[in-house]
């Protein structure tokens, strides 16, 4: 059809993203479900309609393409390959048993692609599969579900990323977030927009969530690792852009002590080619292992300061930090005026949740053009901009040299390039439309 995907940082001129306008799904978190299904509390649905709304507008209004996940999958359900897929994926539930999968089957085929394509996201009420009998049928409480909903969909960005001009489905732990992925692998390998895309990592592999993903540069990549994120994962996906060619360095940036919760996109956002937003303090005791290919697998460094091992991968002399302003302690579990996690849409200019005014202060005062959008329900579910549109295409990084580069923020104990920092533990025949083998 003529589009182009890709993207090879985080800044270039975004052109096009994905997102999930919320909906039933999040509708259906109760008190006794929200904590198995990763919520703090439960949010206003209604409300979080209307901010996901005016975050898709003003995307828009910068000419960016919005496409919208339940729009393709629906599209995608009407190939039978896809239907198959996606039933599958929720029939392979070990917690179904015989009698009620054979059931569910019986009630997914027969429906059609957009009432199918709900069920997928919103999940399954005992109430609504009315042919369901039997021992785990009966034994199910009123408040339980045959199909969790995806509540956790809104954050699009978690469950794929594109990396040069290949996507790579995630591979999430967590309740009903495999799920996710698995959803996305169906309208990237079945919708006929993405025909011809290679796949460049899967469901089925070790565990990486995009969200600790970070395009720092052409051919330099940062990965997260922690608790979303493995060390496995974190293995996988460099040895897979290496032999795609995609990059010439991967940053391995451990988290664990940051909590559970910790994304490296929570606690560090490219907004220019030459500028990041992080957490203070963080942004000098964060550590990274530079992992590079050689003929007989990759080679791994000791740990160093993130910021100088960032900057001599990406070729600069020094990576500018704009700090948020809080304690990156109790900072990365809120997005109330600290929030770093920002969507650039071009360099110097990037989309904030308006609440965290702090952050959009330092921003501005750097020279970055912030676009400030409602968050008082969307980001109570610990996420901003960045978290909810996953970037499907991008124009090619500028140089830092190219136009003016945005102002540099400066503190008096910001750190000199090469100063020592605490370092913490390191690291331990088919339809048009689906995706072409890796390689």
């Amino acid at each position: 059809m003529g589009h182009a995907h890709g993207a090879d940082s985080e800044v270039g001129r975004l052109r096009t993203v994905l997102v999930h306008r919320p909906g039933l799904e999040l509708r259906r978190l109760t008190p006794r479900s929200a904590d198995r299904l990763l919520f703090d509390v439960l949010p206003w649905a209604g409300r979080a309609q209307q901010e996901h709304d005016v975050l898709a507008s003003v995307l828009r209004d910068q000419g960016v393409e919005v496409l919208y996940l339940t729009e393709l999958l629906q599209d995608a359900l009407e190939y039978a390959p896809a239907r198959d897929e996606a039933i599958a994926s929720v029939l392979a539930s070990a917690a179904l048993g015989d009698e009620l999968r054979t059931q569910l089957r019986g009630h997914l085929d027969r429906l059609d692609p957009e009432a199918l394509a709900q069920v997928l996201i919103a999940g399954l009420t005992p109430d609504e599969l009315t042919i369901g009998r039997g021992v785990v049928f009966e034994l199910l409480d009123r408040h339980d579900f045959v199909i969790d909903p995806l509540p956790n969909l809104t954050f699009m960005k978690d469950s794929s990323v594109w990396i040069g001009d290949r996507v790579a489905v995630t591979s999430m732990a967590g309740a009903g977030r495999h799920r996710e992925s698995e959803i996305l692998g169906v309208v990237y390998r079945h919708h006929p927009r993405f025909a011809g895309t290679k796949c460049l990592y899967g469901p089925e592999l070790e565990q990486v969530d995009g969200g600790d993903v970070l395009l720092l540069a052409p051919s330099v990549i940062a990965v997260g690792v922690g608790r979303k994120t493995t060390a496995a994962g974190a293995e996988r996906l460099a040895r897979r852009v290496f032999d795609a060619g995609l990059a010439h360095t991967v940053l391995a940036v451990p988290l664990d002590r940051l909590g559970p919760a910790a994304h490296l996109d929570t606690v560090c956002t490219v907004v220019d080619v030459d500028s990041v937003i992080m957490y203070p303090r963080l942004a000098f005791t964060l550590t990274a292992h530079t992992i590079t290919p050689r003929a007989d697998g990759m080679r791994v460094s000791r740990p160093q300061p993130f910021l100088e091992a960032a900057a001599q991968a990406m070729g600069i002399d020094r990576l500018k930090v704009i700090e948020t302003g809080l304690d990156p302690v109790t900072a990365h579990r809120q997005q109330w005026d600290d929030g770093g996690n920002a969507l650039a849409i071009d360099r110097r200019i990037a989309v904030c949740h308006e609440r965290n005014a702090e952050t959009n202060a330092r921003l501005e005062a750097a020279g970055i053009r912030v676009i400030p959008v409602p968050a008082s329900e969307l980001g109570s579910q610990r996420g901003g901009p960045r978290c909810m549109a996953c970037p499907v295409a991008r124009d090619p990084a500028a140089s830092p040299d190219a136009g003016t580069p945005a102002g540099e923020f400066t503190r008096r104990d910001m750190a000199a390039p090469g100063e020592p920092v605490t370092q913490p533990h390191g690291l331990a025949g088919r339809l048009p439309g689906q995706l072409a083998p890796a390689g």
